[in-house]
């Protein structure tokens, strides 16, 4: 895996853990923020040929 997918995987899953963070909390301006965000990183995988599945940017590691 090349740095740019590592990156972009990475970026991807910490939007989505804040993502869920804001939305337990009820913020709801936060929550939009960080969904533009992650529309926008997926945009920028697809636009490289990077495969993102929802909820699954990178597989956790110890």
């Amino acid at each position: 895996m090349d740095a740019f997918t590592a990156g972009i995987l990475q970026r991807i899953r910490k939007t989505e853990q804040d993502l869920n963070r804001a939305l337990e909390s009820g913020d709801d301006f936060l929550a939009e923020v960080e969904q533009s965000e992650l529309d926008d990183l997926r945009r920028l995988a697809a636009e490289h040929g990077v495969s993102v599945a929802a909820g699954e940017a990178l597989p956790r590691t110890a």
